[in-house]
């Protein structure tokens, strides 16, 4: 079985900025990655220090996948890699946590037992063993998400975006009432930063782990295994994208997954940022952005 590849999209909260998500694909892997606005200066080469642990970060998890690596052992090898660069490359050590780069991350890959069984059946595959479909195996990190349908049931949520992202507006409106201001660029104004410095000195702690120069993290990615039929389609995508479901209220899980099947993903982007545009003071939808990075996969297994 293979992931397909039929759409992808990925675009920048502002065009004059750097992106900071980024994704890879391979035929039994694809992933999403969000890195995590900077709080202040960053500490390594480049204009972002969130563009560059995604960009890496997408590169080094499918190139260990590739040598075989299952994905706990994949992402594990991922993160020795990070943590390496990021000592080689930084101009200081970090002061405190909030200063070191972070991702939340959504992957996907064929289990290591479901693609050795499929290289030990003779080819052409019986037709009733490819109706059996694949073991996908999903890690994730913070806010990306996928959704998976099968058939006409309904879709699957995979990950934890929907709750995080309203806890997320509500600490967003609950702040801008606090300092009697609008919430959407908060991340640059001084009277939020105190509080959301706070909240990511809390990272690889307790339940709270992100993609970082951390080894350790691998052990606490979120985990899920399904059992997918031929013909599924995926959606893996970052908080960004799945806002228009999650804060917006434009799509349900559903009929996100139907308008991104018909629609395109490049028209729900245009329809992403048309919201926010109507909305540029996040009054109307509590968030520190007017606009995040979005980006998007849409998959079939074939």
């Amino acid at each position: 079985m293979t992931l397909a590849l039929l759409d992808c999209l990925s675009l920048p909260g502002d065009p004059a900025k750097a992106n900071e998500d980024a994704y890879g694909h391979d035929n039994h892997a694809a992933l999403v990655m969000d890195g995590a606005t900077m709080l202040g200066d960053g500490l390594m080469p480049g204009p972002s220090d969130a563009a560059w642990i995604a960009q890496f970060g997408a590169r080094r998890i499918l190139a260990h996948l590739k040598e075989g690596e299952g994905a706990r052992k994949a992402l594990r090898g991922a993160l020795e890699d990070t943590k390496k660069s990021f000592e080689a490359l930084r101009r200081m050590p970090p002061e405190d946590v909030w200063q070191t780069p972070c991702a939340s991350m959504m992957l996907v890959t064929q289990t290591q037992a479901g693609r050795a069984g499929e290289a030990a059946r003779p080819n052409p595959r019986p037709a009733s063993e490819s109706r059996r479909g694949a073991e996908l195996e999903f890690l994730w990190f913070g806010d990306c998400a996928a959704l998976v349908q099968q058939d006409s049931t309904p879709a699957t949520v995979v990950g934890e975006t929907f709750e995080s992202r309203a806890a997320e507006a509500q600490r967003a409106q609950r702040l801008a009432r606090e300092k009697q201001l609008s919430p959407a660029h908060g991340l640059s104004r001084q009277a939020f930063l105190t509080e959301l410095r706070a909240s990511r000195n809390r990272i690889n702690r307790s339940s709270s782990w992100l993609f970082s120069p951390e080894p350790r993290a691998a052990a606490h990615a979120g985990r899920r295994i399904l059992k997918v039929k031929p013909g599924a389609h995926l959606l893996l995508a970052s908080d960004g994208f799945l806002a228009l479901a999650s804060d917006y209220g434009a799509y349900g899980v559903d009929s996100l997954m139907a308008a991104a099947r018909n629609k395109g993903l490049a028209a729900l982007g245009e329809e992403l940022r048309a919201i926010e545009n109507g909305d540029a003071g996040g009054d109307r939808f509590a968030r520190f952005k007017k606009s995040d990075d979005c980006t998007a996969l849409l998959l079939r297994l074939d």
